[in-house]
Protein backbone atom coordinates (compact mmCIF):
# COMPACT_ATOMS: atom_id res chain seq x y z
CA UNK A 1 0.00 0.00 0.00
CA UNK A 2 1.26 3.29 -0.93
CA UNK A 3 -0.04 6.29 1.30
CA UNK A 4 0.88 9.65 -0.60
CA UNK A 5 0.63 13.21 1.54
CA UNK A 6 0.57 16.33 -1.21
CA UNK A 7 1.79 19.64 0.18
CA UNK A 8 4.22 22.41 -0.37
CA UNK A 9 7.25 23.37 1.77
CA UNK A 10 4.97 26.51 3.17
CA UNK A 11 1.69 25.68 5.71
CA UNK A 12 -1.39 26.70 4.37
CA UNK A 13 -2.91 29.89 4.85
CA UNK A 14 -5.53 28.35 7.23
CA UNK A 15 -3.24 25.63 8.58
CA UNK A 16 -0.29 28.71 10.10
CA UNK A 17 0.37 26.63 13.14
CA UNK A 18 0.36 23.18 12.07
CA UNK A 19 3.26 21.38 10.89
CA UNK A 20 4.86 21.65 7.32
CA UNK A 21 3.57 18.87 4.80
CA UNK A 22 6.71 17.06 4.77
CA UNK A 23 6.81 16.82 8.53
CA UNK A 24 3.19 15.27 8.16
CA UNK A 25 4.77 12.75 6.26
CA UNK A 26 7.56 12.21 8.49
CA UNK A 27 5.76 12.52 11.55
CA UNK A 28 2.75 10.01 9.59
CA UNK A 29 5.05 7.39 8.58
CA UNK A 30 6.76 6.78 11.80
CA UNK A 31 3.31 6.11 13.73
CA UNK A 32 2.18 4.09 11.05
CA UNK A 33 5.66 1.71 11.25
CA UNK A 34 4.69 2.09 14.84
CA UNK A 35 1.67 0.85 14.70
CA UNK A 36 1.48 -2.03 11.52
CA UNK A 37 5.22 -2.75 11.69
CA UNK A 38 5.22 -5.79 9.86
CA UNK A 39 3.44 -3.98 7.10
CA UNK A 40 4.71 -2.84 3.51
CA UNK A 41 3.03 0.29 3.68
CA UNK A 42 5.08 2.98 2.34
CA UNK A 43 4.27 6.73 2.78
CA UNK A 44 5.57 9.13 0.02
CA UNK A 45 5.62 13.00 -0.32
CA UNK A 46 4.78 15.19 -3.47
CA UNK A 47 5.27 18.66 -3.49
CA UNK A 48 1.80 20.31 -5.28
CA UNK A 49 4.13 22.39 -7.68
CA UNK A 50 6.42 19.25 -8.67
CA UNK A 51 3.75 16.19 -9.60
CA UNK A 52 4.80 12.71 -10.80
CA UNK A 53 1.97 10.99 -12.23
CA UNK A 54 -1.24 11.21 -13.59
CA UNK A 55 -2.97 10.92 -10.36
CA UNK A 56 -0.29 13.76 -8.29
CA UNK A 57 -1.50 15.77 -10.94
CA UNK A 58 -5.13 15.23 -10.60
CA UNK A 59 -4.74 16.18 -6.64
CA UNK A 60 -2.19 19.06 -7.02
CA UNK A 61 -4.41 20.85 -9.40
CA UNK A 62 -7.35 20.39 -6.60
CA UNK A 63 -5.45 22.00 -4.26
CA UNK A 64 -3.69 24.72 -6.05
CA UNK A 65 -7.19 25.47 -7.32
CA UNK A 66 -8.39 25.75 -3.34
CA UNK A 67 -10.63 22.23 -3.45
CA UNK A 68 -8.31 20.59 -1.16
CA UNK A 69 -6.52 22.17 1.96
CA UNK A 70 -2.65 20.53 2.12
CA UNK A 71 -1.15 18.37 3.49
CA UNK A 72 -3.44 16.06 1.79
CA UNK A 73 -3.41 12.28 2.21
CA UNK A 74 -4.29 10.12 -0.58
CA UNK A 75 -4.44 6.49 -1.08
CA UNK A 76 -5.98 4.22 -3.73
CA UNK A 77 -7.25 7.26 -5.41
CA UNK A 78 -9.07 8.09 -2.28
CA UNK A 79 -8.72 11.02 0.20
CA UNK A 80 -8.27 9.81 3.86
CA UNK A 81 -6.88 12.94 5.29
CA UNK A 82 -6.92 16.89 4.58
CA UNK A 83 -5.58 20.22 6.15
CA UNK A 84 -5.06 18.35 10.10
CA UNK A 85 -4.55 14.86 9.15
CA UNK A 86 -6.27 12.48 11.99
CA UNK A 87 -4.25 8.97 13.01
CA UNK A 88 -7.39 8.03 13.82
CA UNK A 89 -8.78 8.46 10.31
CA UNK A 90 -5.84 7.03 8.74
CA UNK A 91 -5.37 3.91 10.82
CA UNK A 92 -9.21 3.14 10.02
CA UNK A 93 -8.89 3.35 6.62
CA UNK A 94 -5.51 1.24 6.67
CA UNK A 95 -7.45 -1.53 8.41
CA UNK A 96 -10.40 -1.22 5.97
CA UNK A 97 -7.61 -2.35 3.26
CA UNK A 98 -7.16 -5.34 5.63
CA UNK A 99 -3.56 -4.65 7.08
CA UNK A 100 -3.84 -5.73 11.30
CA UNK A 101 -2.33 -3.29 13.58
CA UNK A 102 -0.36 -4.61 16.92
Amino acid sequence: MIITVYGAEAPCPSCLHSPSSRETKEWLDAAIRRKFPNSNIQVRYVDVYQSETEEDKKFTEKILNDEYFYPLVVSNGQVIGEGDPKLKNIFAFIEQQGFQSV
